[in-house]
Parts: structure tokens; C-alpha cells; sequence
């Protein structure tokens, strides 16, 4: 598998004193999402505040404020030497703000949010119930090989 997941952390952030994941953890994550899925290709992770996230949400899915994931995929990659899968945005403090108010630890949120971003950028999607519950069932089989419970029971 040759895959390469870049992590980058918006300026504001580096100013906080929060949890944030290590590029290495964001790099299992994703790389637990890619196994078996895809085996040759690069992502961005970008982890970003408030301001960015909303201005991003904005500017690309036409709602106010901010979001937990982006996820941009790459559509035409015929003539990239190597596959780019696109970009996953994730909004810190709003990452935090679910984890505290779902009663969930805030490193198996982060988790689940990385595993979807690139289920997304592999083409799941949850719009319809049927593709919803293909991509909570692979979330949740992905999180629990990682060792982390179901993001979808209630308080875990």
C-alpha cells in the first residue's frame, strides 16, 4: 500500500491549548478507512478552526457556520502520476464541542471524524438511508478494529 496522508493544522490553532490528534494518529485513522479500498494514493487533512471552517462551508456547501468535515474529493486523476484522493477538512472546536455534548472521549471522535472524511472522499455518502447505513456499518466495523466503540450508540 502506498498511501500518503499530509496533516496540516491551521495557524490559529497552534495558539490553543487543546486536544488535537498527532499526524500520526491521523495517519492510522486514515489509513484503517483505506486498507482495502485503496491501495495507492495521497490526502490532505487539514485541522482548522472556526473562522476557516465556516468560511469553507460557506463558500462550498452554501450553509452558515461550521461543520465537523469537508471532505473535497479529487474527480479526474487520469493525468496525476499519483492518485489524489482529495482533501478533508476538519473543524477542531467543533470536533470538541460534539465529543463533550455526545459524552464520547474526544480521541475516538476525532477518529470517527478522520474514517468519514475519507469514506467521503472514497464515494460513500449517507444522503439516502441505504448508503447511510453502508457507511455507519463500515465506520463502525473501522473504529472497532482501532478499538474504539460505535459512534452511534449513545455515551460511548
Amino acid at each position: 500500500m502506498n498511501i500518503e496522508i499530509d496533516v496540516q493544522y491551521g495557524e490559529s490553532l497552534a495558539q490553543q491549548d487543546r486536544f488535537f490528534p498527532s499526524a500520526e494518529q491521523v495517519n492510522a485513522w486514515g489509513g484503517a478507512a483505506l486498507a482495502g479500498r485503496c491501495e495507492n494514493g495521497q490526502l490532505t487533512v487539514r485541522i482548522v478552526d472556526e473562522v476557516e471552517g465556516a468560511a469553507l462551508n460557506e463558500a462550498y456547501r452554501h450553509k452558515t457556520g461550521p461543520t465537523n468535515v469537508l471532505s473535497f474529493a479529487v474527480e479526474d486523476t487520469a493525468f496525476l502520476p499519483v492518485p489524489l484522493l482529495g482533501d478533508i477538512v476538519i473543524c477542531a472546536p467543533v470536533v470538541e464541542r460534539e465529543a463533550r455534548e455526545q459524552g464520547k472521549h474526544a480521541e475516538a471522535h476525532w477518529a470517527h471524524m478522520v474514517i468519514h472524511g475519507v469514506l467521503h472522499l472514497l464515494g460513500y455518502d449517507h444522503v439516502e438511508p441505504d448508503g447511510a447505513q453502508v457507511m455507519e456499518a463500515l465506520e463502525t466495523a473501522i473504529l472497532g478494529r482501532l478499538g474504539f466503540p460505535d459512534p452511534y450508540q449513545e455515551n460511548k
